[in-house]
């Protein structure tokens, strides 16, 4: 049998303000042409379909039409909610939806269920886990402790309970949304702790002939059997390294026999580029980034103005900029200095002086006394006020 797997679709997330849709829905008629071409027995999608639990309604149409088309092509499919997700709403119609050969698993009371297959080596057992709120959990399964690893144990735990009853030989192939212990994850993920307690152990999923994880963005092999697909597309800078992709997973009687990561399309590649405002123009050697998303990180002394606007001349597709004067520090006080005893205009000019490296002007000093003292009480206009006019 040989399954592809992946996760953190996150339909409907912007990338620093720019829309990804268009993107997503470029990598899903890829997964699809992957099905077809490379002979995709079952499709698993490892939570995280949609970016917020009430999804626009433009990603929920691009999800609807991969359905359909997954429906409809050689493979079947289980998906299960991530913590994303909203699993009533994902979860909607599952039962009918169950027909069409694609199994959506969104409700924690029925980890123990298997979607059931078979291939020439007989069954292959199917448990979607969805990611499982330790709160939500916790009085239902009579959980010792609120944490990430007492739920996921329970529900391994029903899944062997399960296992325990089928046919000698039987293969397991189990889908969960989760943050294991050793892996790294990026800024793009969202924290799912809880008590300071978000992640599981590997050894949860000893035994299992493939575990197919979601949660972390970065395509990871805790071994031969426990693979995280990681997200398809780049949702923050610190992924500017990461080959996005998908696992194919081929099992054979005993196991998995073969695995081959397939990269998927790059829109537009990821950039993080260093130097003073002028050394990044003229620099040749960064005509390379010229078409990238790129995160600029400017030394100049003193903070240049219209950096962005200058920058996108020659990088048009700059998102973010950063300033870090070379030779200087950072001061990780200096949100903290006291500012008793100083003036509005006083606090002003030194947030100015920090933020851009340099002293105000005296023509840039005068303009933020005046917006100061605009913006305070006029204490002789206040004592003339009467008594009704104070009412109204």
């Amino acid at each position: 049998m040989r399954i592809l797997h992946t996760s953190d679709w996150h339909l409907g997330r912007s990338f620093h303000r720019e829309g990804m849709l268009a993107h997503q829905r470029a990598f899903l008629e890829h997964l699809l042409e992957m099905v077809e071409t490379r002979s995709v027995d079952l499709v698993v999608v490892a939570g995280d379909v949609y970016d917020r639990a009430l999804p626009h309604v433009d990603a929920v149409r691009v999800a609807d039409e991969a359905f359909a088309a997954l429906a409809s092509s050689r493979a079947r499919v289980v998906v299960t909610s991530g913590n994303h997700d909203s699993a009533l709403r994902l979860g909607f119609g599952s039962t009918l939806i169950d027909a069409a050969g694609v199994h959506i698993r969104t409700d924690a009371s029925g980890v123990g269920s298997p979607v059931e297959l078979s291939d020439e080596h007989g069954p292959v057992l199917v448990y979607g886990i969805p990611y499982l709120d330790p709160e939500s959990v916790r009085e239902p399964w009579g959980l010792p402790v609120r944490s990430h690893e007492a739920a996921l144990s329970e529900a391994m735990r029903r899944v062997r309970a399960d296992l325990d009853h089928r046919p000698p030989g039987s293969r397991s192939v189990v889908l969960a949304h989760a943050f294991v212990t050793g892996c790294a994850p990026s800024e793009s993920e969202r924290d799912i702790s809880v008590g300071g307690i978000s992640m599981v152990p590997g050894s949860l999923f000893d035994g299992i002939s493939y575990t197919a994880l979601g949660h972390l963005h970065g395509a990871q092999v805790l071994s031969e059997s426990v693979r995280y697909s990681g997200s398809p597309l780049a949702y923050s800078f610190s992924e500017a390294g990461h080959t996005k992709g998908s696992w194919l997973i081929d099992l054979d009687g005993n196991g998995v026999s073969a695995a081959e990561f397939v990269p998927a399309p790059v829109p537009r590649p990821l950039s993080r580029i260093t130097g003073t405002l002028e050394e990044l123009l003229v620099e040749p050697a960064l005509a390379q980034h010229e078409e990238s998303w790129v995160h600029a990180t400017l030394t100049d002394a003193v903070r240049p103005l219209r950096a962005m606007d200058r920058l996108r001349t020659r990088f048009p597709h700059t998102l973010v900029i950063g300033f870090a004067p070379e030779g200087s520090e950072a001061d990780p006080d200096s949100s903290r200095r006291p500012t008793t005893g100083l003036s509005d205009h006083e606090i002003t000019l030194a947030f100015m002086s920090e933020l851009r490296g340099a002293p105000a002007t005296e023509a840039e000093s005068l303009l933020l006394r005046e917006a100061s003292e605009a913006c305070c009480d006029d204490t002789d206009v206040d004592s003339l006020l009467t008594v009704s006019e104070a009412g109204r």
